[in-house]
């Protein structure tokens, strides 16, 4: 254990030694400008490739300026389920027979709309046999199913060596990234220009299930999650930030395949896609791909949206949920979102209170009054795109009462709010968080990432290292500042879960 302990403090010692405490956010920027090229092509799509010639590996991410916050009423969950689809092929891929594939799918969406219209719409006394138009639609499903060549997509990057293939979805963006030798970089931009160009949405039905079962899995069986959604619901009256990204369970059920076409056709379009490309490549030849590959694909104006704008929070709002589970409490806080001035200072805020052991919170909570089993604070939550949430969750040792838990929590926070912060807590917490953002650009993956979604949302992608600046003028003021401004009971909204016999 001790050899593993020290080999991990001096592999963080090595990440750490290339960057430096001494060396500023501007020395920092200026190594990667010469390693980092942009480029657009004429349809709007943004390219950003990172050189490092260390391995003959590239990664790709292609981030998508699309979320959970972006569905119509009626389509929750949407962005995320069409997140199952991206991998499910195209006419080309993952059939063994796209032009009878094709008439038995859109039989089935017919024969799916029928049993909609039977079980969900306003006249249940129609005379319609419900049952029977429900296997007459999975007899469809299963045919058009016998088609479909499984993870054929999957399975070619694999069969190239091909890693860390996957997607993901939040209420802010979609995402969708793997891995790849670097002479097999071609066959990335070949494939994933056909996905984006020609997605055929199989399986959609199959997938309704899985889709249908996560959320089983993660909320409606959760008592943890479903305390969390609670807790979104009713911390947020208008903004789409309530609405769980998973979806609610009758809009996935009633989403058609026409429906996800149609967003996609809206959403996923030339200006809403940062592709970023890291590892053994040159711009040059980056550049030539993406306008072989994709400079065809058609060029979109955005479609303007008007994403409604939470009012102010003006008293506090309180719940309480039982069940046969271990008690817990979460609070939330309307913050900010992620390009306001108190961003960072809220963010500081989060580390401090409950980051490892020497946090306040746990030392409060846990160690010296011994009222918790964990503490744990969440900035941003569920985005930062808009303003988000600053979320704390607790959780009580055996047999203490939740007043008495939730008392000393508010204490600890009031303490922050009159007496501030000390400045090693402050220096501490910038350290740890300059030395996360180390960490995450050591992978190609992880450095991916974080430019493409720098350049998409944040300004830029020279933000990812101006950022660094902006952390090392917070002072304790501005910790004191946001406590007293944002850590209020009238803009708090909190939950208990209470243990019941079942």
């Amino acid at each position: 254990m001790m050899l593993h302990i020290r080999r991990s403090v001096f592999g963080l010692w090595m990440i750490v030694s290339l960057f430096p405490v001494a060396v500023s956010a501007g020395d920092v920027l200026e190594r990667f400008e010469k390693k980092v090229t942009k480029f657009t092509l004429n349809n709007g799509m943004t390219f950003l490739v990172a050189e490092r010639h260390r391995a003959p590996v590239v990664s790709f991410v292609v981030f998508v300026d699309v979320g959970g916050v972006n569905e119509p009423k009626g389509q929750t969950g949407i962005a995320h389920f069409l997140e199952h689809m991206a991998f499910k092929g195209t006419m080309e891929i993952g059939t063994r027979d796209w032009k009878k594939e094709k008439q038995v799918l859109e039989k089935a969406d017919r024969a799916y709309m029928e049993w909609l219209k039977a079980e969900y719409g306003p006249d249940t006394d129609s005379g319609q046999d419900v049952r029977e138009l429900r296997r007459t639609f999975e007899h469809l499903r299963d045919q058009a199913n016998v088609y479909v060549l499984p993870n054929a997509y999957a399975k070619i990057l694999e069969r190239n060596g091909g890693t860390a293939i996957n997607a993901a979805t939040s209420e802010d963006f979609t995402i969708y990234f793997c891995s790849l030798p670097a002479n097999r970089m071609e066959l990335w931009f070949s494939l994933e220009s056909d996905r984006l160009r020609n997605p055929v949405f199989r399986q959609f039905y199959t997938e309704k299930e899985v889709v249908l079962e996560e959320r089983r899995t993660r909320i409606d069986s959760d008592p943890t999650g479903r305390m969390f959604e609670a807790l979104l619901t009713m911390a947020y009256v208008a903004h789409p930030y309530g609405t769980p990204a998973i979806g609610w369970t009758t809009d996935v059920i009633t989403t058609t395949r026409s429906e996800m076409y149609a967003f996609y056709d809206m959403h996923y379009i030339p200006s809403n896609i940062t592709v970023a490309v890291a590892g053994d490549v040159k711009p040059d030849q980056v550049r030539k791909l993406a306008e072989t590959y994709f400079g065809a694909m058609e060029k979109k104006a955005p479609e303007f949206e008007v994403v409604t704008r939470e009012p102010e929070q003006r008293g506090e709002r309180y719940f309480t949920q039982t069940g046969p589970s271990q008690p817990l409490y979460m609070e939330a806080y309307h913050s900010v979102d992620k390009l306001s001035q108190d961003a960072k200072p809220m963010e500081i805020l989060a580390d401090i209170l409950a980051r490892g052991r020497v946090s306040r919170l746990y030392q409060s909570l846990v160690v010296k009054e011994g009222l918790a089993q964990s503490t744990h604070v969440f900035d941003g939550v569920p985005g930062d795109k808009f303003p988000g949430l600053f979320m704390i969750y607790v959780i009580p040792q055996t047999d203490i009462s939740l007043d008495d838990l939730v008392k000393a929590l508010h204490e600890e926070l009031d303490r922050i709010s009159e007496e501030g912060v000390a400045e090693e807590e402050l220096q501490r917490a910038k350290t740890r968080i300059r030395a996360d953002l180390i960490r995450s650009l050591k992978s190609n993956l992880g450095l991916a990432r974080r430019l493409a979604e720098a350049e998409a949302q944040r300004g830029g992608w020279r933000q990812v290292f101006t950022s660094l600046e902006e952390y090392e003028q917070v002072t304790v003021s501005d910790i004191r500042s946001v406590a007293e401004t944002y850590l209020v009971p009238e803009n708090r909204t909190s939950g208990r879960l209470l243990f019941e016999e079942p």
